[in-house]
């Protein structure tokens, strides 16, 4: 099984720690993991904003780099919901999309392929879960409130395995945190209070960190925090089980 590491455009830049933290739990895991080192932006942005056309070339270039690889693996829901969904339309037919079916958010892959079981590091703290968006009702990492299904958590079964945790879940626990990429620079007041209201709810729980599986949710939430001279501190989940590996 052979594994291509994707790490997004903001991951990248923002967070470089949270691909590193990728890398090395895969690697822990003995898995065949690659990262190309001459991968760009999956072009989300564009296809978000309307401008699908100049996602294309994007898309192809992705296409080419990855579908080698049995797996398309990923720290972020969005960007990954993005190739899994959209690059099919993108391609319009004209070409054979192989990276779209092999596209999988960390989470997800650790969950469902390798099945992990395994005791992990530590991390000895009160952790509020953020479920966000893309992950609940398009990779399905969680169950979604609005329906009436078996509740489910994919994040949460995977912290499990880190020794020390207490992992919580905020009131409305898969509620927008107000980021939404585009929305929140076309509507950045409604954008700034559905921030505001999920950080609260986060703080209510008593946690010290909020962790999810995306680093644009943490990213909004952790500058409202600021902004408001709140503490909390924000961890992608892959961090927190790469933690003391």
């Amino acid at each position: 099984m052979t594994i291509g590491l994707f790490i997004p455009c903001y991951v990248d830049a923002v967070f470089p720690e949270v691909g590193m933290a990728t890398y090395k739990l895969l690697r822990h895991l003995d898995l065949d993991v690659a990262y190309p080192l001459d991968q760009t932006c999956c072009g989300q942005p564009m296809g978000n904003a309307g401008f699908e056309s100049q996602a294309v070339p994007l898309a192809a270039k992705f296409e080419e780099k990855f579908k080698g690889f049995d797996y398309v693996v990923s720290p972020s829901v969005s960007c990954t919901a993005f190739v899994r969904i959209k690059y099919p339309r993108l391609f319009k037919g004209k070409t054979t999309c192989e990276t779209a079916s092999k596209a999988m958010d960390v989470v997800e892959f650790l969950h469902d392929v390798v099945k992990l079981d395994r005791r992990l590091g530590t991390f000895p703290h009160k952790v509020s879960l953020h479920n966000s968006c893309h992950g609940v009702r398009e990779l399905g990492l969680s169950s979604p409130s609005e329906q009436h299904v078996t509740k489910f958590n994919k994040i949460k079964d995977l912290l499990q395995l880190v020794d020390g945790i207490q992992v919580v879940e905020p009131e409305r626990p898969d509620e927008c945190c107000g980021f939404g990429g585009m929305f929140s620079v076309e509507e950045t007041a409604v954008s700034a209070q559905m921030g505001l209201d999920k950080l609260e709810r986060h703080i209510q729980t008593g946690a010290e960190y909020v962790t999810g599986p995306d680093c644009s949710c943490l990213m909004h939430m952790a500058g409202v925090a600021r902004k408001q001279g709140l503490k909390m501190e924000f961890k992608h989940v892959i961090e927190i089980l790469a933690a003391g590996l």
